[in-house]
């Protein structure tokens, strides 16, 4: 039987706070670090069908327990025989808590010590999620990965309120933990909380490395606080993080944001934006963002990235991706999902390999460079 293990293969600097490059081995497969996950919030990764998630390179896909819980239930997941099963995606899942979308979509939410009441932003209709609730939904969604639930502190946040959230979330860290069902193979991640103060980053990870997990997570970033805020509180928290466990960085995020969180030692990451932005007519490239409704694509002949492989780049033109948004043809918002995600896993891929190589740092360096150029002239 697979059992659940990191294994931190190389370093390109301090082990605890610079990049790393690990493998994450789980009863569903095999994941190599850093890694983006693709969202699949309500069992599909919008636009795409997993064998074209698969064939990005993608390793593993997070799906959302509030969601989920909503439609079509967890107890009919279940009898389903779980979500992997459900959208035939063979690899890892991992499932987030329903913390974050209780706070961002819950009508009239209500916190208490033992969890949290809120309406279904669907029909309105109540429901109740706890610590325990959460875990015992996430098995029965069959998670590989499974997060404990925990409040979400809103930004900004005085000191004292970020004080009490975070250490709210800690109680019930340890209820997750009691409540957490182990099995060969898949784990538990606690989630780092206390905004932007450092003592109570600090704080947060002795109390969960005293609960003890599989994985942990850094929580309560991506929420306003901006780039800067973000990394000093990534230099202020993943010192104190072991080293033998994964780090996630939860909802980030945009391309500069993942090569500065790596830079500062994170592992995992996922983000919605890919596919939204894909959408919304928006790539993203080596060269940076591209909004290929702008005129100025109507009569370009060139690929949308010269150095991507995804379909949209080896089989289109820049002038059919801006005929077919202007058109709202929906295979338009499918190509640039699809170079989206892929442009993600070729991002993470050459972070793996750069810290393999101990040059982590020129890698980052000439992403910089050619994001700084703009897209207006080709390479």
């Amino acid at each position: 039987m697979t059992e659940f293990s990191f294994t931190l293969k190389a370093t390109d600097g301090p082990e605890r706070h610079g990049p790393r490059r690990g493998q994450l081995t789980t009863a569903h497969g095999v994941i190599e670090t850093p890694v983006f996950m693709p969202v699949g919030t309500a069992a599909t990764v919008k636009a795409m069908t997993p064998d074209q998630v698969w064939s990005t390179g993608a390793m593993i896909i997070l799906a959302n327990t509030y969601h989920l819980m909503l439609r079509p239930g967890p107890e009919r997941v279940e009898r389903l025989g779980g979500v992997r099963k459900l959208m035939g995606w063979d690899g890892p899942l991992l499932t987030d808590s329903g913390g974050f979308q209780v706070m961002s979509l819950g009508a009239l939410r209500k916190i208490d010590a033992d969890g949290v009441s809120f309406k279904s932003h669907l029909d309105g209709s109540m429901h109740r999620l706890t610590p325990e609730r959460s875990t015992d939904i996430q098995r029965m969604l069959d998670a590989t990965i499974t997060m404990a639930f925990d409040e979400c502190t809103p930004f900004p946040a005085e000191e004292d309120v970020a004080a009490a959230s975070m250490r709210l979330s800690m109680d019930w860290a340890e209820r997750c933990r009691e409540a957490f069902s182990p099995r060969p193979g898949y784990g538990q991640f606690g989630i780092v909380q206390g905004s932007v103060y450092p003592e109570l980053r600090a704080e947060s990870v002795r109390r969960l490395e005293a609960i003890g997990f599989e994985g942990y997570a850094i929580g309560g970033l991506a929420v306003g606080e901006g780039q800067e805020a973000m990394f000093t509180t990534l230099d202020a928290t993943t010192p104190h993080m072991t080293a033998d466990k994964p780090r996630y960085l939860m909802g980030v995020g945009k391309p500069d944001d993942i090569i500065g969180a790596i830079a500062r030692g994170v592992d995992m990451f996922d983000c919605v934006l890919p596919t939204r932005s894909g959408r919304t007519a928006q790539a993203f490239t080596r060269r940076g963002t591209v909004n290929i409704r702008n005129a100025r694509h109507a009569e370009d002949p060139r690929p949308l990235d010269e150095a991507c492989s995804c379909p949209a780049c080896t089989q289109y033109s820049r002038a059919y991706l801006h005929h077919l948004f202007k058109a709202d043809e929906v295979l338009g918002l499918m190509l640039l999902s699809h170079h989206n995600i892929h442009y993600y896993q070729d991002l993470t891929r050459g972070a793996r390999d750069a810290i393999e190589a101990g040059a982590f740092n020129a890698y980052a360096e000439e992403f910089r460079r050619l994001q700084s150029l703009g897209d207006v002239d080709p390479l």
